[in-house]
């Protein structure tokens, strides 16, 4: 007999959606931070606003400083980066923090603070190249957002297809005013421009939620149907970017990052993005054939 209720979610974000270095290590981290942050008047949206001062520095580091021992310690501040991002949000969900605003914030201090890291890199690779770098650079810059979109809107979509668990598409922080609200507003748009068939299936979803066993179906059909088609996001996340940029900055320069983000990691997301389509064209025809 089938369960009329969808499955259950670990807190954060479910096994398939956790890569190898999250699962291993980043969250059981982070969550171990977020308890200790619980007991402290610290709040999520400090601890993003201190993530993002450590990809800055980061920044300084490789950009600024240059020696081996500083491109050293910011290789393991931008990795222990990764802990202080996941420990906001499991410090909101266990404090009864979590809020639209508080992923808008989150956002920002992600976006804001590898923007500052990204124009440090660019400074450092001008005084070698030469102002034409900034082509690379803002190309590489542009395609990482973009890429970035795809890959957590696509994560995002799968999870509350099969979790029930919503998001930022599900809230009103898009019709929020500020910086905070045009930064919601621009999410989506690229998020719909990368990403429209999932919009269909969205539709489908909302339809169902009166209907908890069709909703039950659906849930069941996008985890069998989705969980091959995670692998490609996966790549283009920020997990994969870090060492990459580690590697290059070991390896002498970042132009090498920037040079693979905008060819390498630009070719995965035209396959991602085929492969989403075709994927979301097999799940409402296997949605379909149920209400026949």
């Amino acid at each position: 007999m089938e369960s009329n209720e969808l499955p259950a979610a670990v807190t954060g974000k479910p096994r398939e959606l956790q890569g190898f270095l999250n699962r291993i290590a980043y969250h059981p981290a982070a969550r171990r931070l977020a308890i200790l942050l619980a007991r402290t008047p610290a709040t999520p949206n400090m601890v993003s606003v201190f993530g993002a001062m450590m990809v800055c520095a980061t920044g300084v580091l490789y950009a600024l400083v240059g020696t081996p021992v500083a491109i050293g310690i910011g290789f393991a501040l931008h990795l222990l980066w990764h802990v202080v991002d996941g420990a906001d949000g499991d410090l909101a969900r266990m404090t009864g923090r979590a809020s639209p605003r508080g992923e808008v914030v989150d956002g920002l201090c992600d976006y804001g603070g590898h923007i500052v890291l990204y124009l440090l890199l660019g400074y450092a690779l001008q005084q070698v190249f030469g102002p034409l770098i900034w082509v690379v650079v803002v190309g590489a810059g542009v395609s990482r957002i973009v890429q970035s979109v795809f890959a957590e809107s696509s994560r995002r979509s799968y999870q509350w297809w099969v979790y029930g668990v919503p998001w930022i598409q599900n809230n009103r922080a898009a019709g929020s005013t500020g910086m905070g609200g045009a930064l919601a507003r621009f999410y989506l748009k690229v998020s719909h421009a990368v990403t429209g068939p999932t919009e269909t299936i969205n539709a489908l979803v909302a339809s169902a939620e009166p209907d908890p066993a069709e909703r039950q179906r659906i849930a069941r059909l996008a985890k069998e149907t989705g969980r091959r088609t995670l692998l490609l996001p996966g790549l283009l996340g920020a997990n994969p970017r870090t060492i990459l940029l580690g590697l290059s900055m070991i390896a002498g320069s970042s132009v090498w990052f920037f040079l693979i983000e905008l060819t390498l990691l630009n070719i995965v997301l035209a396959v991602a993005i085929v492969q989403q389509r075709i994927n979301c064209t097999r799940l409402m025809a296997l949605i379909a054939r149920g209400r026949d």
